[in-house]
């Protein structure tokens, strides 16, 4: 059977009114969860486990995968309009489309996330269709030296994106991985940083740490200042579509980050965050024309690159779960369990044993993200409104949904405190001007890089030379250092420092 004729079948699968249902309750859900602030795919998909079990594996593994690419497209509402990013994957959307929402633009930021978010994940689809098998077996070349070398490529990547000064952002970083550090050590079983507290056995959570850092920071923020001083959002809308100048900027970052995504997103180690972090670094690299604002200040650029590259890696991201059994991310590790349930073995076998699930999956990705964009664009104007809602109603309101996503994530009234303590490092970070992006990131890759490089030197009884000695890791590294060289020459120094420059 060719490619077609595996579609045809997989349409055949999706379009059933069971199957097309649980698609259109995994989108609707996921989309609910993205939204609101503190509830992620990880928890919402872990607490449905238990109930697919009574479902085929079919409309299991459909409704599932909604809920996951759902959650990427409402991610992005309350990044741009609330500044608080849900999904790791959303925090660069920050940057840009927090900025478009304060000077009146949240409709068009709304659109372009939505549009490129739909494109991507059209094309993402079609890669894992047509491209699982190669694109699998890119993953073979990735050992434990090679993947430690992308995650400093990655964390370099972090410090040249991030604004302020270079040295700034190093530390934010370095702040970033001590606080991963924390936690029980998974070779020796010995806890660390956890103060003897069982709370901290398992590390500091990543919602609580970006709901802290991001939201009760901002809302900080915001209620220190006078009222007559804080930016009146909803007074400002001006339009829900962008512009036909915004459309020509947006189409060309759209198609750099879906590429991004759809190459990045096949690699374990949360390839779609570094996806969505290499497309806003390359949209900087990229000269502003004439009627741009630099991005940071409101690019709409700078939210449909990312927004695109994480879609898409959202979507190629189960390659190596359907054809290795190598789940890359948390959610997909959940999707293995999914499988586990229904005794389907994830591996290369799925696409022979079990075509009907495999095809009828990525068949139901295209529908599943036509639903998507239907249900988010007539919405957009809703999500506007948020933004005339007064502050003394919506910063109760943020408050209350990130301390019941924190409290919900592992049931403990712990992480409600801890919530409230990154709250307040996150408004003196702000009132110091530095920025939290790059902590996020260090903080998020630094038990994944730990964990390689030991596997690393483990397997070359301790000779460093293997990052040297194997080409693909002594390449990523090469970069790495190359883009740290470039950053620090004066000429491309001088341009950073102009890009991230305030009105």
């Amino acid at each position: 059977m060719d490619m077609w004729q595996h579609l045809a079948l997989g349409f055949g699968v999706a379009f059933t009114p069971m199957n097309l249902l649980y698609c259109l309750a995994g989108c609707l859900l996921g989309t609910l969860i993205g939204v609101l602030p503190g509830i992620g795919p990880v928890a919402t998909i872990a607490m449905l486990l238990p109930a697919t079990f009574a479902l085929p594996p079919e409309s299991a593994l459909i409704m599932l995968a909604g809920i996951y690419y759902g959650a990427q497209y409402g991610g992005s509402t309350t990044a741009i309009l609330v500044n608080l990013p849900g999904e790791a994957s959303s925090v660069v959307t920050v940057l840009d489309g927090y900025q478009m929402a304060r000077a009146g633009r949240a409709g068009p930021a709304l659109a372009a996330a939505a549009i490129g978010s739909f494109v991507a994940g059209c094309v993402g689809t079609l890669v894992l269709a047509a491209l699982a098998p190669p694109l699998a077996a890119l993953a073979f070349h990735f050992g434990p030296a090679e993947y430690f070398a992308l995650m400093v490529l990655g964390l370099v990547g972090a410090v040249v994106l991030a604004s302020g000064a270079l040295l700034q952002a190093v530390g934010m970083t370095l702040l970033g991985l001590l606080l991963g550090l924390v936690g029980t050590d998974v070779n020796s079983g010995i806890q660390r940083f956890t103060f003897e507290l069982p709370e901290l056995a398992d590390g500091i959570g990543f919602v609580a740490l970006a709901m802290g850092l991001f939201g009760y920071g901002e809302i900080i923020a915001n209620l220190a200042q006078p009222a007559s001083q804080r930016p009146a959002l909803g007074a400002r809308v001006q339009g829900l579509w962008p512009t036909r100048s915004e459309l020509r900027h947006m189409a060309p970052a759209t198609a750099r980050g879906t590429l991004w995504g759809a190459v990045l997103g096949v690699l374990p180690g949360g390839g779609a965050l570094l996806a969505s972090f290499a497309a806003y670094a390359l949209e900087k690299q990229i000269r502003l024309r004439p009627d741009e604002v630099p991005l940071g200040q409101g690019n709409i650029r700078g939210v449909a690159a990312p927004e695109a590259a994480n879609n898409a890696g959202a979507q190629t991201s189960f390659i190596p779960l359907l054809t290795l059994g190598i789940p890359p991310n948390a959610v997909m590790a959940l999707m293995v369990g999914a499988l586990t349930i229904h005794n389907i073995q994830p591996g290369p076998q799925v696409m022979s044993s079990n075509p009907a699930l495999f095809w009828g999956l990525i068949a139901s990705m295209w529908l599943g993200n036509l639903m998507l964009v239907v249900l988010n664009l007539p919405l957009i104007g809703i999500w506007v409104k948020l933004l005339s809602v007064p502050y003394r109603w919506l910063f109760p309101a943020i408050v209350l949904f990130c301390a019941l996503g924190v409290y919900t994530t592992n049931n403990s009234s712990f992480d409600v405190w801890l919530v409230a303590l990154f709250g307040l490092l996150g408004y003196g970070f702000h009132k110091l001007g530095l920025e939290s992006t790059p902590l996020l990131l260090g903080f998020i890759l630094g038990p994944m890089m730990e964990e390689y490089l030991r596997r690393a030197l483990v397997l070359s009884r301790g000779d460093w030379s293997v990052f040297a000695t194997r080409p693909l890791a002594a390449a990523l590294l090469a970069a790495a250092a190359l883009l740290l060289v470039l950053v620090l020459v004066p000429t491309v120094k001088a341009k950073r420092q102009q890009a991230f420059a305030e009105d």
